[in-house]
């Protein structure tokens, strides 16, 4: 017997058919002996539809009373569950966030966990029951309903799983694992039997929208086996656990990330002074615009150029911000541009094998795309280049690096 916190997000739950094929589901674990907590998203696209009606009110919504509309899709979602698994003779009890409870910060639409007393859904557990918990919201100290932002159902499951200490947290959704790089762009690519919390955090920040990023840091930090599961389809999926098996065949790296949400500014001939890149980004900062990668070039004039990435919905704002710095500090120019994407390769097998970045910057050389920017860190090096390449460089660098499923000759 094995206690489980399974996740279905949206699309499994879309309607009320799949909702009886999840309960179906759940009804087969309950049957083997093993103790269930259920967390559950949404009916696919009822969020944005509750965001449009705030927005036919007001387009400065309160945020407290965005985060009380919001979480009400959930709680629709947990109620049709229960009734799902009660029809199928599974005895079940639904929660939202505030009977768990579980306790969050006040920063609505984007709170954070604090604390989760999981006191109540043990008791629910020891009675044999199925325990149905609404994702995606919390309640503060002052008892006001939070939310977690956009994937938070994630996080719910995952936090709970780590309080219970749940032998799995699992998380059911389209894809029947993580892949070597998204299956659309490299047909070849491959699902990983296992991956570990380090290159899913890499994955999840380069690009990959398997899991919400939040989740994976407190599956790491709390060290909580996740699973990755297509909702309808069998198969073993992709376990995400702190290490990797020892295998002498165990590739380099594990996948290839993208992402063709950036935009990258340039401040041309800034007198390269002690606190320069400070005055640069810190007005950025303050706007909370997040920098990516950064480069400075210093000329032989002692002037400075410094160029960053900011996400692409950033960057009218970062220009305007940019053009008010490059006026205050007496740069030269500025100049910008939306049309770059960033291509990245994640492993950590990358500690124990030196001249994995040439081979990159050589692949792509082969195909004659150039680097603009490159950013590394310890199991991962990310270079930002012209968007209308970004498919030609993810194939490239699965190939080299030898993530393509092997084809089988036939006589």
């Amino acid at each position: 017997m094995a206690l489980l916190v399974q996740k279905f997000g949206g699309s499994s739950v879309a309607n009320v058919e799949r909702i009886a094929q999840v309960a179906a589901k759940i009804q087969r674990f309950h049957r083997a002996g093993d103790q269930l907590v259920v967390v559950v998203s949404a009916m696919s696209g009822e969020t944005n539809r509750l965001l449009d009606l705030a927005k036919q009110i007001s387009s400065t919504p309160s945020p407290r009373e965005l985060d009380v509309m919001v979480s009400t899709g959930e709680q629709v979602t947990i109620a049709l569950l229960v009734m799902a698994l009660e029809k199928a003779g599974v005895p079940a009890v639904s929660f939202t966030g505030w009977q768990v409870p579980i306790r969050t910060d006040s920063a609505h639409g984007k709170a954070r966990v604090l604390d989760i007393d999981g006191a109540h859904v043990r008791q629910q557990l020891d009675a044999g029951k199925v325990v149905v918990v609404a994702g995606f919201q919390g309640i503060d100290p002052d008892n006001s309903i939070t939310t977690l932002g956009r994937g938070g159902s994630d996080t719910t499951a995952v936090a709970l799983a780590a309080v219970l200490k749940a032998d799995e947290c699992q998380i059911y959704t389209d894809v029947d694992g993580v892949y070597t790089t998204d299956p659309r762009v490299v047909a070849n690519a491959r699902r990983l039997d296992r991956i570990t919390f380090e290159e899913m955090l890499e994955m999840a920040s380069l690009g990959s929208k398997i899991l919400q990023i939040r989740s994976v840091e407190f599956a790491g930090k709390y060290n909580v086996p996740l699973r990755v599961l297509h909702s309808f389809q069998d198969g073993p999926g992709t376990l995400i656990s702190l290490e990797q098996e020892n295998s002498m065949e165990q590739p380099i790296i594990s996948g290839i990330a993208f992402t063709r949400d950036e935009s990258k500014l340039t401040i041309r001939g800034v007198p390269d002074t002690p606190g320069v890149a400070f005055k640069i980004l810190g007005p950025i900062s303050a706007a909370n615009i997040e920098v990516d990668v950064i480069v400075q070039n210093v000329a032989e004039d002692n002037t400075t150029d410094l160029t960053f990435t900011v996400a692409r919905l950033d960057y009218e704002k970062a220009m305007d911000i940019l053009r008010k710095t490059a006026e205050q500090i007496g740069a030269r120019d500025i100049a910008g541009t939306t049309s770059i994407a960033k291509v990245s390769i994640v492993g950590v097998g990358m500690r124990s094998h030196a001249g994995v970045a040439s081979r990159m910057f050589e692949a792509l050389a082969k195909e004659n795309i150039n680097i603009q920017m490159i950013s590394t860190s310890e199991i991962k090096v990310s270079v930002v280049i012209d968007e209308k390449y970004t498919e030609l460089a993810v194939r490239a660098l699965h190939s080299e690096f030898g993530l393509d499923v092997p084809t089988v000759a036939h006589a």
